[in-house]
């Protein structure tokens, strides 16, 4: 492994972290197209779907970790939702980790790419307004909280993410979990997936540790700084704008595969954000939270 790649990927992880921390998404979802894209730009060997996945599920498990100490004095994590929720995410993470191994990377690149164009347009969805609930008094569906774990489990350690860009949102829309408790819950319930996805990985030798904890380490220094920064910048047109960069990366990828479905998914895509955007034009102005998610994870 050469010191020019080294420094690349030192270098990547510092931008990806740094945007991930100045805009409160997760960093995997930044990763993965700088890791696929740039080495290749500058004239360095590709990195395959497959190396990006690995690498990112360590950078997942670190950033979450990260979180875990961030957010360890938080309130607002309901114990019994991340039992369900954990072990769901747990079971999926696991299987779709080991069993990635077996995976072309064409079609780990697809379910990516479907996974970054969802969390594109979960992006877009007006923040949850909800009333202020007791931790202890929170019921939800049990079965279906189990089973939105298993699948987002499933995908993401197939593609090395810890999910929390699709969790967070599904536990606010389908769940109908209060915003607060999801957040908090959130970071215990991707550390567990993104730990499971290592396990997975790690188990069937698919983690270059070298390449990857050099990534991290920059990842790391420049969610930090980026986090710090975020104070004091308005980040609501930057988070469109990488938003929009991250859709037009993965509808890339989809019209590298299969250039049908790459125009369907663009068709579909402007279809859902011009409802969105006319929803919020009919409904009345009032002020809204932002949800933020933890960067990185």
């Amino acid at each position: 492994m050469t010191t020019l790649l080294l420094f690349v990927l030192f270098t990547l992880g510092l931008i990806g972290g740094f945007f991930s921390g100045l805009l409160g998404i997760g960093g995997g979802i930044i990763m993965v197209p700088l890791l696929l894209y740039v080495p290749t730009l500058i004239g360095l060997e590709a990195i395959s779907m497959k190396t990006a996945a690995a690498i990112t599920i360590v950078q997942s498990m670190a950033g979450s970790f990260s979180g875990l100490i961030v957010h360890k004095k938080n309130n607002f994590v309901h114990s019994k939702l991340i039992i369900y929720m954990g072990s769901g995410v747990v079971l999926g993470s696991l299987m779709g980790s080991y069993f990635s191994n077996q995976i072309q990377g064409e079609v780990m690149l697809g379910i990516f790419a479907t996974m970054a164009l969802m969390a594109t347009v979960l992006m877009f969805i007006p923040s949850k307004e909800d009333e202020e609930l007791p931790v202890e008094s929170l019921k939800f569906n049990k079965t279906l909280a189990f089973i939105v774990a298993l699948l987002v489990g499933l995908l993401g350690g197939i593609v090395g993410q810890g999910g929390a860009f699709i969790l967070i949102p599904l536990m606010l829309y389908v769940l109908k979990i209060p915003t607060r408790i999801a957040l908090g819950s959130s970071v215990a319930i991707t550390f567990l997936s993104a730990s499971a996805g290592f396990i997975g990985k790690w188990g069937t030798g698919q983690i270059p540790f070298e390449m990857a904890l050099v990534l991290v380490a920059g990842a790391l220094i420049g969610a930090q700084l980026g986090g710090h920064l975020s104070n004091r910048l308005q980040t609501a047109s930057l988070r469109t704008i990488l938003s929009l960069l991250i859709t037009f990366t993965a509808l890339k990828m989809w019209f590298e595969l299969s250039p049908i479905v790459g125009y369907l998914l663009t068709l579909g895509l402007v279809v859902l954000l011009l409802i969105f955007f006319l929803s919020s034009k009919t409904k009345p102005k009032h002020s809204q939270q932002q949800t933020p998610q933890d960067p990185f994870l």
